[in-house]
């Protein structure tokens, strides 16, 4: 017998595959969908093993599943999928961007800072009468769907805006209101709940819609609890809490990342 023919590209092989297989569980950890992700693997497993032993009664029950599997996996992880493909696609526009941006050098865009500042401002004053509130704001990825969801405003930014809308007499602070550039797009609107078993057992239906719309695009959301009065921000699947008087910094952070 020959000696293994084990050459540089099948390290390479190897290394991507083991790559690839972490990252998808890194982007299903903590949701219900790793277990089945598992299953899927061990039934893969098996189906070689009893190839390998050429057990063929099995080999052909497995063989008609593993025909379908790849049906089952797009109808069980379209959410999970559709963030990946959101993920690959925002980074390749941000190298886009970052090309185009070679031209731009000196240039800053005042009219986020000054719809920052307006956010900041309303979410400090919100957070001291701990007055509930979600806010999302939109970056690469278009949010018309979820905007779809609430009341259409198109109206210009503003701090007594934003206070108008949370106040808890409001017909519009139930939902998330909307923000893209300087204009309030949508108020009301639903966002989809996260799944992440790694989110704190204290949040509420507000924050897990914040951690949900993180999740699903690149947008910020901005989640303030009407108990305590805690400012957290949510963003690629992660989130932090902010002192109000830091939020408009690390806003502009974020907004720029």
């Amino acid at each position: 017998m020959g000696a293994l023919n084990f050459g540089i590209l099948d390290a390479i092989d190897i290394f991507l595959a083991a790559f690839l297989l972490y990252q998808v569980y890194r982007l299903l950890r903590g949701t219900a969908a790793i277990r089945i992700l598992i299953g899927m693997v061990a039934i893969y497993l098996l189906y070689s093993l009893v190839q390998v032993l050429e057990m063929n009664l099995l080999s052909e029950i497995l063989g008609s599943f593993m025909g379908v599997g790849l049906i089952i996996l797009v109808i069980v992880f379209q959410q999970e999928i559709r963030k990946f493909l959101l993920v690959v696609g925002s980074a390749t526009f941000t190298r886009r961007q970052g090309w185009r941006g070679i031209f731009k050098v000196g240039k800053t865009d005042q009219t986020n800072l000054i719809s920052l500042e307006a956010v900041a401002n309303a979410s400090a004053q919100l957070a001291e009468s701990k007055t509930g509130a979600l806010m999302v704001l939109e970056r690469k990825d278009p949010l018309g769907s979820f905007a779809g969801t609430g009341h259409e405003l198109g109206a210009n930014l503003s701090r007594i805006l934003l206070e108008s809308i949370f106040f808890k007499n409001a017909p519009l602070h139930d939902g998330a209101t909307i923000v893209s550039g300087n204009n309030v797009v949508a108020a009301g609107a639903i966002l989809p709940l996260s799944e992440s078993s790694d989110l704190p057992s204290q949040f509420g239906l507000r924050h897990r819609a914040a951690a949900g719309i993180s999740e699903r695009t690149d947008a910020l959301a901005i989640s303030i609890s009407e108990e305590t009065g805690s400012i957290h921000v949510f963003y690629d699947g992660t989130f932090e809490r902010v002192p109000a008087k830091a939020l408009q910094e690390r806003l502009t952070v974020l907004m720029t990342q």
